[in-house]
């Protein structure tokens, strides 16, 4: 038998091999599509409540801001007509409306009182320069926005992780490509580079996909 006819008669098995690691690494890839495409989806669902939850909070902040503005107005009216009572000698609506102030009022004047602020030049002019004077609806603004700035941050990294496995989607879907080309390529040489690419594509998306943070 002539060396052409032996060459016929016996199979190629570079191109067995060629598309035995050719679907190995498609059907790997093809799972972590899916895992990279699932946990694209967990964290733009992420950002979404994130996003909500930023949302609520500012409406908190602000409904405590404006309950705490309220509460100022009617206090500095109280103490108001409190001074103006005293500036008038009239001692029994003085006393009615010290005795009647809410708090953190009352707390913040009786221990302003209690400096002398009249002979006292050291003295906060008013009670409402206090530390005293803590209205809580004003630190629950304060801890709404402080909330809500943190969501809005949390929100904006989950997208962020989110958009870094939508790349890593395109990339395993690249490998695919290669791959499935692969296998329709006649030459034997062509055929390997284009699993090469394939496979080292799929290498440095699979060692990028380790670092990145998973939601289960």
């Amino acid at each position: 038998m002539s060396d052409s006819g032996l060459s016929r008669a016996l199979p190629d098995t570079s191109a067995d091999w060629r598309e035995l690691v050719a679907v190995i690494l498609m059907s790997v890839t093809t799972v972590l599509t899916a895992w990279t495409a699932f946990q694209a989806s967990k964290w733009s669902g992420d950002m979404s409540i994130s996003f909500n939850q930023a949302s609520a909070a500012r409406i908190d902040a602000g409904r405590y801001e404006g309950e705490a503005n309220r509460q100022s107005t009617i206090q500095v009216s109280l103490y108001t007509s409190w001074v103006q009572a005293q500036s008038s000698g009239d001692a029994k609506l003085a006393d009615y409306l010290q005795e009647n102030f809410p708090e953190p009022l009352a707390s913040a004047t009786n221990a302003w009182l209690e400096l002398k602020p009249l002979t006292n030049p050291s003295a906060p002019k008013t009670p409402f320069e206090m530390p005293e004077y803590e209205q809580l609806s004003r630190g629950q603004a304060i801890e709404a926005d402080a909330l809500a700035q943190s969501k809005t941050e949390k929100a904006l990294e989950s997208n962020k992780h989110g958009d870094n496995y939508t790349v890593l989607t395109i990339l395993f879907a690249t490998v695919l490509f290669f791959g499935a080309v692969s296998g329709r390529v006649r030459r034997t040489l062509s055929g390997w580079i284009l699993v090469g690419t394939a496979a080292v594509i799929f290498i440095g998306a699979s060692s990028i996909l380790i670092t990145f943070p998973k939601l289960f």
